[in-house]
């Protein structure tokens, strides 16, 4: 089990703020480097089929510049995998994507669309990027993922974050199930979606988990704190739950 929990800052929104006016301010690829300055081990970028945030440029230029892994979030799509095997990236986690939806509104459905998924996890494996599918924390999905030979899985906490009481002690649960069961069978998981300062710690608190990626909150506190401070704040709170 992972001693010391990784942090991956997704800067998709800081593309969100510099394309709502055009221009080249401000810079995701220099939040990168803030966020890693700031204690993050990776960033995390999505390279959205419409462009609405992170741009072909941005991707070149972080893979050109970037000292940390860089983990390409991205669809099950001809197109986007011929762009990350162009790039060959650390990490590639395979996301479902609606043209409609406003950032990512659940997990990958790993069971039902084996036959599609299992030949961008043999290609871009073989290309030794690291492939993580993002999923639901469900047995099935679990299942699934370890019959298509992904390396890792990144849960979605989604529901974890949006409710409250018994029913987030519930995901919390099924969250910490999920992740005893992926490491059981030799997948790595981590987990990302909806995270904040006031529910991370339960999250991190999870011994199996090795990474959490968090995007829009900390893009949202920097406005208030700057990112390197959010960065810190975040690295510290998963640092002391994970104890």
């Amino acid at each position: 089990m992972p001693r010391t929990l990784r942090l991956g800052v997704n800067i998709d929104h800081v593309a969100t703020i510099r394309n709502a006016r055009g221009g080249e301010h401000p810079d995701p690829v220099r939040a990168a480097f803030a966020a890693a300055e700031a204690g993050a081990d990776g960033i995390t970028a999505h390279l959205r089929e419409d462009r609405r945030h992170i741009t072909d440029d941005d991707i070149d230029r972080l893979m050109a510049r970037l000292e940390i892994p860089l983990n390409l979030e991205m669809a099950a799509t001809e197109e986007m995998l011929d762009i990350a095997l162009r790039h060959r990236p650390h990490a590639a986690c395979i996301v479902p994507e609606k043209r409609e939806e406003r950032t990512t509104e659940g997990g990958l459905d790993a069971a039902g669309q084996h036959n599609q998924l299992a030949y961008f996890v043999e290609r871009l494996g073989a290309a030794n990027i690291r492939v993580s599918l993002f999923i639901e924390p469900d047995p099935a999905q679990v299942e699934a993922a370890l019959r298509l030979g992904a390396p890792v899985v990144e849960f979605h906490t989604g529901r974890y974050a949006h409710v409250e009481g018994e029913a987030r002690a519930d995901e919390l649960k099924r969250i910490a199930d999920a992740a005893a069961l992926a490491a059981k069978n030799g997948i790595e998981p981590h987990a990302g979606h909806g995270l904040t300062f006031d529910n991370v710690a339960p999250i991190a608190a999870i011994p199996q988990i090795a990474e959490l990626n968090i995007g829009h909150f900390l893009v949202g506190e920097a406005i208030f704190t700057g990112l390197e401070a959010s960065v810190a704040r975040m690295r510290a709170l998963m640092d002391e739950a994970r104890g």
